[in-house]
């Protein structure tokens, strides 16, 4: 592999907020030696750094692939910071006639796999960062406490349960770092009922748990970054790993080449990310809402459309920003791909009321009839749970992270975004792999082949008139269809309650600042 002297030191992100301020955890990054911006303050981007590849990973079975392969390149540091682990999950599913494992092969475990590592390589450091919460699944996981117990022996790895947040909060970043030149951030967890295809095949036996209990369809993704940025963003797990209770640790030396897989061929060469992140207030780290500002921000940037993939869309300020675009004389067109319903019953009570709440709301303010919400389905009319959060704004910027279209992800939990931005001075030529990435999410769920994408586009005027005309009868999208509320349902989704903007509001189920406390969504009837 190619010789590059500057992988592995740290970057210097764009100089923000107060002076003095110099936590990467705060409004303002430390100091560094690197070519990274260093223009005006911003509240929506923490900063920006130099990709010499990066590539958007679409779902788990591509993304457990190639994770092994880094992590078998990896020389100095694995940093793992996730919502949720299981090491019980196989990071090689095998197809049918491929061999099994051969002596002397690396194990297919994740937790084995981590140890098999430092045994190979004694100088490796393994990091792993996970909320405290999702903590106590492992006591409920079996085989998982004998890699646990194996890892706390083992003086090459460390972790740590995350607990640096205020009550009701979350730790939800999804950032992998290794040798501080090779970064993942995005949605996937290394967890159980994570893998799956962009197929999503109906009743597909290899969607399983550790356990060996089948689980529904799921799609995800995330992004890869090689260079400069990845620096950046070991800087910021390292002030992670310190605030949850962890020793201070040094940038990784320089090394020869990268951990990239040699597999992956990148989609985009020579960029410049942005990094935008969210946290609550905690102690002496004060509060980034970057995240939800770079949203406003985007919404209002579009010209031609936006298309989106989320988990949950619940926040009122994004959805406050979306009506005030769909009341413009000529609106650009809103695609948003979400779940039929959120996944498990408090989930189900906080996030699926306060979407139709919201949805109600918008189509007053939507005369022109350009927002809409779809629903991904298997060939056999499964429903497929969509964990992406990704935005695509006009083929000129994409995006992906792990904040979904709460309220939580504005303000409460940790998060962390990335994002292309054709605007910014290297980015120029990437408009065209902006728009083969839309036009292989639309072919993958609608289930059309990808060529057919950009004439049946041109043919029906936009996405929403592309999705109505191709077939149901297979793999599709379909429309999100309005259910009516109870009285009680109304109540939760109105109060914020379970999904409030900031921590204090927790459990405020009298709150009359509630969803609609603004001026341009009006209280459905």
């Amino acid at each position: 592999m190619v010789s590059n002297p500057a992988v592995g030191q740290s970057a210097t992100p764009s100089a923000q907020g107060s002076p003095g301020q110099t936590s990467p955890d705060s409004s303002a990054p430390g100091a560094g030696t690197s070519t990274a911006d260093k223009s005006a303050p911003s509240p929506s981007v923490w900063c920006f750094g130099k990709a010499s590849r990066a590539h958007v990973v679409v779902d788990a079975s591509a993304y457990y692939t190639l994770m092994r392969e880094a992590m078998l390149n990896a020389q100095h540091r694995i940093m793992l910071i996730g919502w949720d682990f299981d090491t019980r999950i196989a990071l090689k599913s095998h197809r049918r006639g491929e061999g099994k494992r051969q002596r002397g092969d690396p194990p297919e475990v994740l937790g084995d796999f981590i140890v098999w590592l430092t045994r190979r390589n004694p100088r490796l450091e393994v990091r792993v960062l996970k909320w405290n919460i999702g903590a106590l699944k492992m006591f409920l996981r079996g085989a998982m406490i004998r890699h646990m117990w194996r890892w706390w022996w083992n003086p090459q790895i460390d972790f740590k349960f995350d607990s640096a947040h205020p009550l009701g909060c979350s730790h939800h970043q999804k950032i992998v770092v290794i040798d501080d030149c090779f970064a993942v951030c995005g949605g996937i967890d290394m967890t159980g009922d994570r893998w799956d295809t962009p197929e999503h095949i109906e009743a597909d036996p290899r969607r399983k748990r550790p356990g060996g209990q089948p689980y529904g369809p799921w799609h995800d993704c995330t992004m890869m970054m090689e260079g400069e940025v990845a620096g950046q963003l070991a800087e910021y797990g390292r002030a992670r790993w310190q605030q949850a209770g962890g020793e201070a640790m040094a940038p990784c030396p320089p090394r020869e080449g990268t951990p990239w897989p040699d597999a992956l061929d990148a989609e985009f060469r020579k960029v410049e990310i942005g990094i935008a992140r969210t946290r609550s207030q905690y102690e002496d780290i004060p509060e980034t809402r970057e995240i939800e500002a770079l949203f406003l921000k985007q919404i209002a940037r579009a010209k031609r459309f936006i298309y989106a993939e989320n988990q949950y869309f619940t926040s009122r300020k994004i959805a406050e920003a979306i009506a005030l675009r769909l009341g413009e004389s000529d609106p650009p067109e809103f695609v948003l791909v979400s779940p039929l319903s959120a996944d498990g019953w408090l989930e189900q009570t906080a996030m699926d009321g306060a979407r139709i709440r919201l949805l109600h709301a918008i189509r007053t303010a939507d005369h022109a009839q350009r927002f809409s919400l779809w629903n991904p389905y298997t060939s056999g009319g499964t429903p497929i749970y969509v964990h992406a959060k990704l935005t695509i704004v006009d083929d000129e910027i994409i995006r992906v992270g792990s904040a979904n279209m709460n309220n939580r992800s504005m303000g409460l939990d940790s998060e962390c975004d990335v994002f292309i931005d054709c605007a910014r001075p290297d980015n120029h030529d990437c408009g065209g792999a902006i728009t083969r990435m839309r036009h292989a999410l639309l072919a993958e769920h609608a289930g059309i082949d990808v060529e057919a994408v950009a004439a049946l586009l041109e043919k029906h005027g936009s996405m929403a008139g592309m999705l109505d005309a191709v077939a149901k009868d297979g793999k599709c999208l379909r429309r999100f269809e309005l259910r009516e509320l109870t009285d009680a349902e109304e109540a939760i989704a109105d109060s914020q309650a379970l999904d409030p903007e900031h921590p204090e509001d927790m459990l405020k189920f009298y709150n009359r600042r509630g969803l609609f406390r603004g001026r341009i969504l009006r209280r459905p009837k």
